[in-house]
């Protein structure tokens, strides 16, 4: 057209809010497209849905030029031509590319948020108090406790209350859960003794037509109970969770 501009197609992407995750293989880089803050969730399973991750369902050599991956490519690094395979591989494995102060940034977000599930699970046993973030978060400090952003903030919670509880650093223990156990009446008796080498105190129990037991049971014992429960009764019985006993605020006590 005269006097206009003659359009040139470009295979460049440009793309707003992208995080590109790369992983070397088979001598190659390939590259996938994703939206920040979802690379994390998705590797720690609280985002299950892919769509959600990618921003366009593609494996590139270079997603800045727009370089698609070939077929024959992937099946000599990867031994498959499965685009899904490929992509869940590269965000499993992969490198996120993220700037020195992003990094940081997820770095600061994942210390605050493992400090915070420390303390919705935790009490100081002497006090029977929870603690404060920020008194969490000195402790992390003083075990120099290192984030893994590839995990999630709850697995890394148990990390520390453990290291925790090792290097003796404060006092601490999981806050005890109250349950409701019920159990037919012909079973009720004889599981008794059982229940009672599991749990930390039984706080009532009424005997009819099934036993029910509302006691306090250690979180890492629940599972054992349920199990016991489960087992003995072949599924006619139930463990439900309450809540956690009863706490006294939080303790602000200067360590």
């Amino acid at each position: 057209m005269a006097g206009g501009k003659i359009f040139q197609p470009s295979n460049k992407i440009r793309l707003t809010n992208v995080s590109i995750v790369r992983l070397r293989k088979g001598g190659k880089r390939f590259e996938v497209a994703c939206y920040k803050n979802k690379v994390t969730e998705w590797r720690t399973g609280v985002e299950k849905d892919i769509d959600e991750v990618l921003q366009i369902h593609q494996v590139y050599m270079n997603v800045s030029k727009g370089e698609v991956a070939k077929t024959d490519v992937l099946l000599k690094c990867f031994k498959t031509d499965d685009v899904d395979k490929v992509v869940d591989e590269i965000l499993t494995k992969g490198e996120q590319q993220v700037s020195d102060k992003e990094r940081q940034h997820q770095l600061d977000n994942m210390f605050r948020d493992i400090a915070t599930n420390v303390v919705e699970m935790c009490i100081n046993p002497n006090t029977q108090q929870q603690y404060t973030v920020t008194m969490i978060e000195k402790a992390m400090s003083g075990i120099h406790y290192s984030v893994n952003t590839n995990r999630s903030a709850k697995q890394q919670a148990l990390d520390v209350i453990r290291q925790l509880q090792e290097q003796a650093t404060i006092p601490i223990a999981r806050a005890q859960m109250r349950v409701r156990i019920k159990v037919p009446a012909k079973d009720g008796k004889r599981m008794k003794k059982d229940i009672d080498e599991l749990i930390s105190a039984m706080e009532d129990e009424e005997h009819g037509e099934e036993y029910e037991y509302v006691c306090l049971v250690d979180p890492g014992k629940y599972g054992e109970v349920a199990e016991l429960v489960s087992r003995e009764t072949k599924g006619a019985g139930e463990v439900v969770i309450l809540n956690f006993m009863d706490l006294k605020g939080q303790d602000d006590t200067p360590m």
